[in-house]
């Protein structure tokens, strides 16, 4: 019996450790979460402030239209080799390293990648520096000679923040591999300070018709000095850099292989962009403007929730795919949608209803007029729409990444780019800018649909009943925040006008109202994210006390 007994507790220690340990890493992925949220809101809110800037200086005119282009080009081919391309091949294979203890190799890896980033995209910048005017021809063929050739100029000035990125892009995957969040949240805050100040000092060194050229070179240099910043953290991990161009070392070539099919997928995502400054050219020189400042404020909770869940599962995502624990990986990415649906089905009503007053109170000053203020919203409508699949499309892309298959998005990636280009094709002449924003929509909402059912088949389920569950559940809980932060808004605008403070107050009031109703009504309706939030919360402030 006392046999019995020791053979029943050596099986049962395992499981609860096995147990405590999944909890606890529940709890810090939460923790971190939340964290990498603020510090991503912050740098979205500097962002913002930084766009609102620009706007009262530059309104939705020609030269912002032409800076919105000359910016999008390189920026799309920073997508194609930088950033959130590199990192989707970089990350599973240098975590798959890692959790083998082979801590050196994987510092090669990366060694590798960085020089071989400076041998092709420097190549590529001076290639860039020839072919732009031809490229800038092609992508704004409603623009006249002065507006293009303002545009070819811009865009030589931003084109180096392409290898800027992709060096940066490699030291944030190596930091998030080791869970350290911290200071790749942050650096977009210097970023956008950077700018500002470009955008109050510069100026005065140009003529009036050329101040937005201050706005390319706070890009560039913000750039640099957001990947200068991380570079301290690097030097805790334990391993250091050299100058190689390893090509043959397998993992290097192993990340080369995945890259190609990620590149290509994003790039096409990130290409949705450039179709909308194509069309958007078509109906008239504000229309390009109009529509990337309805973006800026679509990315606001984009980038506060949705990125910030993508990004802090995603090592874990590579962990579970790299030791082939598929139960851990569907539950961990099916409890990512919902939480993502959770912060951006709230967000996407708030943009629906109160569009107008949100452009107001953010652009409406300087050169950004009434008029201005009517595109920006009609596009903004549109745009909420589709936040809460993209945010989903994006966790999924993750996913695929960290089963390092990532063709099947590519292919997705595609069929998304060819929706929206149909769409906007078709709708850009009856409904000008609404049309234009519908194409991305409808591009947007088959992409994340045809993942899903993709992934299903892939890992045998995605958890999908208990999620169109939670979600009809957060729908119905957004239906009632919906009336009754319009009515809210309604009433005080009325009462107090339209004065800043006024709409501060108006606006404000209106955001607190519908969410405290939708936080009840999701509560009310019992949806499981919502109470996973309370229990995190709880536990910390227990863990205060």
């Amino acid at each position: 019996m006392a046999v019995g007994e020791r053979s029943a507790g050596t099986l049962a220690e395992p499981a609860v450790a096995t147990a405590e340990h999944a909890t606890k890493r529940g709890r810090r992925l939460a923790l971190s979460t939340a964290f990498f949220s603020f510090a991503t809101g912050v740098s979205r809110v500097a962002g913002l402030a930084r766009e609102i800037y620009a706007a009262s200086l530059f309104g939705v005119k020609g030269p912002m239209s032409a800076f919105t282009i000359a910016f999008q080009v390189p920026n799309l081919i920073r997508a194609l080799f930088a950033d959130a391309a590199l990192q989707g091949a970089f990350v599973p294979v240098f975590t798959e390293l890692l959790e083998k203890g082979r801590k050196r190799e994987a510092f090669k890896v990366a060694s590798g990648l960085v020089s071989l980033i400076f041998l092709i995209l420097g190549s590529l910048t001076v290639v860039y520096w020839l072919a732009a005017p031809l490229l800038m021809h092609l992508a704004a063929p409603g623009f006249g000679h002065v507006l293009r050739d303002l545009t070819v100029q811009l865009s030589r000035i931003m084109f180096p923040i392409v290898l800027i990125m992709a060096v940066q892009g490699v030291f944030v995957g190596m930091l998030n591999s080791f869970e350290r969040f911290g200071a790749p949240a942050f650096a977009p805050v210097l970023w956008n300070g950077v700018i500002i100040v470009a955008l109050a000092v510069l100026p005065g060194v140009y003529s009036p018709s050329k101040h937005i050229y201050a706005y390319a070179w706070g890009v560039l240099a913000g750039t640099i000095v957001q990947l200068l910043f991380p570079m301290p953290w690097l030097r805790g991990l334990g391993g250091r850099f050299t100058l190689e161009f390893n090509w043959r070392n397998p993992y290097v070539m192993r990340v080369l292989k995945l890259m190609l099919p990620v590149t290509i997928a994003l790039g096409l995502i990130n290409f949705s962009l450039l179709i909308n400054s194509f069309f958007g050219t078509l109906v008239n020189s504000q229309a390009p403007a109009a529509i990337d400042k309805a973006f800026r404020i679509y990315m606001l909770p984009q980038g506060i929730f949705s990125v910030a869940i993508a990004t802090i599962l995603f090592p874990t995502l590579s962990r579970f795919a790299a030791r082939r624990e598929y139960d851990h990986l569907r539950n961990t990415m099916a409890n990512g949608m919902r939480q993502i649906c959770l912060t951006l089905i709230p967000s996407a009503a708030f943009m629906a209803v109160l569009a107008q007053p949100i452009t107001r109170l953010v652009y409406q000053r300087g050169q950004f007029n009434a008029h201005a203020t009517k595109l920006v919203s009609e596009a903004m409508v549109v745009w909420a729409f589709s936040l809460p699949a993209q945010g989903v499309s994006l966790l999924l892309s993750r996913t695929f990444f960290s089963l390092q298959r990532p063709w099947l998005t590519t292919a997705l990636s595609g069929g998304n780019l060819l929706v929206n280009a149909v769409v906007a094709l078709a709708l850009y002449s009856p409904f000008g800018v609404s049309g234009v924003v519908l194409g991305t929509v409808a591009g947007t909402v088959a992409m994340a649909s045809a993942q899903a059912i993709v992934l299903r088949g892939q890992l045998g389920g995605i958890d999908a009943r208990r999620t169109l569950d939670a979600i009809a559940r957060m729908l119905a809980a957004a239906a009632v925040l919906c009336g009754v932060a319009y009515g809210v808004w309604r009433v005080l605008d009325e009462a107090v006008g339209r004065a800043l403070w006024a709409q501060c107050v108006s606006v404000g009031f209106a955001i607190a109202a519908g969410s405290a109703v939708y936080a009840a009504g999701v509560w009310v309706l019992r949806v499981p994210e919502a109470r996973q939030i309370k229990a995190l919360v709880a536990g910390r402030l227990r863990g205060a006390g």
